[in-house]
Parts: C-alpha cells; structure tokens; sequence
C-alpha cells in the first residue's frame, strides 16, 4: 500500500529534474501521473513509459503552462483518462538571470506567464473537481530566490514570492473543501539546465553556503526541502 494509492496527479514540467523526480516517487507511492513538458514529447513519453514500469498508468501531455488554452486542453485531456485530479504539482519554472537596468517589460513577462500565471492556469483549471469530490492537495515549488533575492534575479524573485502569497490565500480560501494548499521552497539544486545561457553569473551554482557541502541531485526520491507549509496534515 502506497501514500498515494490510486489518486491522480498532474505534476508541471515534469519532463526532467525535479518534475520527473517527484512524479516516479508519487508513482510509487501508488498515483497515476498525468506528465507535462512544454515542447519535448520524447523527454514526456519516456517519464510516462518509467511510470508505467512502476504498475501504475500515466499520460504524458505537452503544454506551455504560461498558455491558458493549452493548460485547460491539458485538465480535460487529464479529467477524461482519469475522472479526476487529485494533486496538483506546480513545478513548472523558468530562471533566466538578467541586470534588472537590461530587464525588459517582455523579460518580466515572460517569467511571470510561466511561473506565476502558469500556477494560477493550472489551479484554477482543477480546483472545481477538487471542489466536486471533496478533496485535494495543491502544491507550490519556490525557492531560495524569493526569500533571499539575488542579484539579476529580480523579475525571477517576484514571481516565486508571489506563489507565497498566493498559496496562503487559496489554503484559507478551500481548506473547508478539504483542499490543502502548500509551499515547498528546496535548496540549491544539481539539475540540469536547458539554457546555460540563462545562468551567466560571476561563478557558477556552488555548495558554497550549504552546511553540508553538497548541493542536492534530484533522484526518485523527493528532494530536501524546507518547506512553509499554509495547511498541516499528510498528502
């Protein structure tokens, strides 16, 4: 018997890193897996293909989570293979470094359609069968960035402060639906990076800092974290 067993999650960008970690722990837990990734099928196709190794079903879905009509297409494509979704993950996420003086109103949008307005897509998309079957869990990924800021991060900061304020509202807003609403905030990651152009900083990404001396690699286990979280109790 798995925490999970036989609810439905849709986890954003769950192509790689994190995403793909998090959903082969939740399918192992028991969850069937809707799998999102924004243009790479291969990378969805072969995520879904390792969860159904692990016995439980899977479908992978390409959407850009900043585009409301794909992430609505996404749910009901979710909504009919499953009947439901049970969890939401929203992972999906874009980091681009920039000196706030060359920061553009395109820069600044771009980074919050994906990360703030692709949170509020995908929430808004499957809280009302949330709703409907008197449960839910939503979840959050921000990170070191909104608490601490960071030097030509300032558009990537505010976005994932503003899944903080947001999260805390719906938590208060849905908890008698029984929806629990949580921020999880990991640590310095090792993942792999899509656009290394997007992370030109004085030094690269180090474990300096970290008391452990190591930065975390995502594995099928969930990775460390710290997490505020707005509602208690199990998933």
């Amino acid at each position: 018997m798995g925490k999970l067993d036989d609810k439905v999650a849709l986890i954003t960008g769950s192509g790689r890193n994190i995403g793909r970690a998090t959903a082969l722990k939740f399918a192992e837990e028991g969850a069937d897996i809707i799998v999102n990734a924004r243009s790479n099928r291969e990378e969805a196709e072969s995520v879904a293909e390792e969860i159904r190794v692990l016995g439980r079903r899977a479908l992978p879905v390409l959407a850009d989570v900043s585009n409301k009509e794909q992430v609505d297409s996404m749910v009901k494509m979710g909504l009919d293979e499953f009947g439901r979704i049970d969890i939401l993950l929203n992972n999906a996420a874009i980091r681009p470094h920039k000196p706030f003086l060359e920061l553009t109103v395109e820069d600044w949008e771009y980074v919050r359609g994906v990360v703030l307005d692709g949170a509020f897509y995908c929430t808004h998309a499957v809280m009302p069968s949330m709703v409907e079957n008197n449960y839910g869990r939503v979840l959050f990924f921000t990170g070191d960035g909104a608490w601490a800021g960071g030097a030509q991060r300032g558009h990537v900061s505010a976005a994932k402060m503003g899944l903080v304020g947001f999260s805390r509202s719906l938590a208060t807003e849905f908890a008698p639906n029984n929806v629990r609403v949580n921020v999880v905030s990991p640590g310095s990651i090792d993942t792999s990076r899509a656009n290394p152009e997007w992370y030109v900083e004085s030094r690269p990404p180090s474990a300096s800092g970290i008391p452990l001396g190591a930065r975390a690699k995502p594995t099928k286990s969930p990775p460390p974290a710290c997490s505020w979280s707005a509602t208690t109790g199990d998933l």
